[in-house]
């Protein structure tokens, strides 16, 4: 998440640091026929060039479409996507959530063989540290554990001692619910410890999250995508229940008989250009959200032994970062004001009580950690659906598909959402009725179903989510 956007690497080299941003030097897309190109008219145009709008693009390519991505930011993924932790996780609350997050991990672990195509700036890189879910006295992580089971997903048990021994540095006690620091007892001693942790070793995190998106538009471009950076929508047509083109700021009109609407934070705004917000039982809107940046203890190095954690009952998570540094931000625990906003307009600059909170509750657990002396971290914003469970879904505009709702929770799941949909949009316009017989993808590496059904726009609220980035 960022509160600037300046341009700090032009070569191939990864940093790994949360609010870098790249330009690439500019390259021409994949030729198209002239005809095409004159008439400015697509098989698909994809609103939002983030990881998930790049994703989709090269999913349709891959299928033989001609796609038009656009974004109005000057590059790609530029927006909510640069400032993502890029966490890697499998700890959701639904089967189809842990299917869909397993799937997506072996993108990761065959992204050079998946792109098919080369970057002048470099492949990112999967750091497989895996990830402890803290056994929280709410029991979150019981939820997930017959997915678990059920798909296969590997996972260890954990002891409060096995805990300590893997993380020496780590405090074990209970603290929550969680609090702020103005809380009187927000220092109060844990009378008993946590009973451990569910530990697991495939998860990680990716290195850089823009480079990740980098790569995407490369690959999308070797089949055949066009990009154009800079470029708002401002009009989206329809015909007899069905879309036929956008507008573009510069007042260009693309014809396409497709138009996915990938815009994150911005996406409600997309669905009300496009008439179809109203008709949707599932809204989005966009939401501030804070990462704070704290360095290592001096005696551990937590970039080289520890992992991802998921600390429920402290109300945050956290993650290694380059540099020995770690990564924190908040669960949006009940306590933490909720900043609903604009998303043209709201407030970039770090919150000092924000920061308080979610370094101080970082503190609390890693003790050593103590207390920076510079205030660091990114601002930017989050997607968010109802229930914190994204939308992968057609609208009641023909031609018209969604993939919002994603922020904070969907990074993780790049390839695989890029293959769903692809797979959605092929399948409903060659006639298949998603509303009244939900799609289910099988997984290109594992097989595994992916009810598509599970992201319907038109569900109920899912009463098993977390309500949180956790989804």
């Amino acid at each position: 998440m960022a509160s600037e956007r300046s341009v700090v690497r032009d070569s191939a080299e990864a940093t790994g640091t949360v609010g870098g941003s790249l330009v690439a030097p500019p390259r021409e897309s994949a030729p198209r026929r002239a005809s095409e190109r004159a008439a400015n008219s697509f098989d698909a145009v994809v609103v939002g060039a983030g990881v998930i709008g790049a994703a989709i693009a090269f999913e349709l390519g891959r299928r033989g479409r001609q796609v038009l991505c656009v974004d109005k930011l000057p590059a790609a993924g530029f927006g909510s996507t640069v400032n993502s932790c890029a966490i890697v996780r499998f700890t959701y609350s639904t089967f189809t959530g842990v299917a869909m997050s397993y799937e997506g991990l072996q993108y990761w672990l065959e992204w050079p063989d998946y792109l098919e195509a080369g970057d002048e700036l470099g492949l990112i890189a999967y750091k497989q540290c895996g990830m402890a879910a803290l056994k929280d006295p709410g029991g979150h992580y019981l939820k997930v554990l017959p997915h678990f089971d059920a798909i296969g997903v590997a996972y260890e048990d954990w002891s409060t001692a096995e805990l300590l021994r893997r993380i020496p540095i780590l405090d074990p006690g209970i603290f929550g619910p969680p609090k702020r620091p103005d809380d009187p007892d927000f220092w109060a001693d844990a009378t008993e410890d946590l009973p451990g942790a569910i530990f697991t070793p495939e998860a990680g995190y990716v290195s850089d999250p823009q480079l990740t998106t980098h790569n995407l538009q490369r690959a999308a471009e070797a089949a055949g995508a066009e990009f154009r950076f800079a470029t708002a929508v401002t009009g989206i047509a329809r015909s007899n229940g069905r879309v036929t083109s956008v507008t573009l700021g510069d007042g260009t009109t693309v014809a396409a008989p497709v138009v996915a609407n990938v815009a994150g934070p911005h996406s409600y705004l997309i669905n009300q250009m496009a008439g179809v917000y109203d008709s949707m039982h599932i809204k989005t809107r966009a939401l501030r959200h804070e990462v704070h940046h704290a360095p290592g203890p001096s005696t551990y190095d937590y970039e080289r032994d520890g992992f991802n954690i998921a600390d429920d009952d402290n109300g945050i998570y956290f993650r290694p970062e380059a540099g020995n540094h770690i990564l924190v931000g908040s669960t949006d625990p009940r306590c933490d004001p909720q900043d609903w906003v604009d998303p043209d307009d709201y407030d970039q600059r770090l919150s000092a009580e924000q920061w308080e909170a979610q370094v101080l509750r970082l503190s609390r657990r890693l003790p050593p950690v103590g207390v920076p002396h510079e205030r660091k971290g990114v601002v930017d914003l989050y997607d968010v659906s109802d229930d914190w469970i994204p939308i992968y879904d057609r609208t009641d505009l023909d031609g018209f598909y969604v993939a919002i709702g994603t922020s904070g929770n969907q990074f993780k799941n790049a390839g695989v959402a890029g293959h769903c949909m692809a797979e959605l949009i092929e399948a409903v316009e060659a006639g298949h009725d998603h509303d009244a017989d939900p799609l289910v993808v099988e997984g290109r590496y594992t097989g595994l179903p992916i009810d598509m059904g599970t992201f319907s726009r038109n569900r109920e609220i899912n009463p098993n989510s977390s309500m949180s980035v956790h989804g």
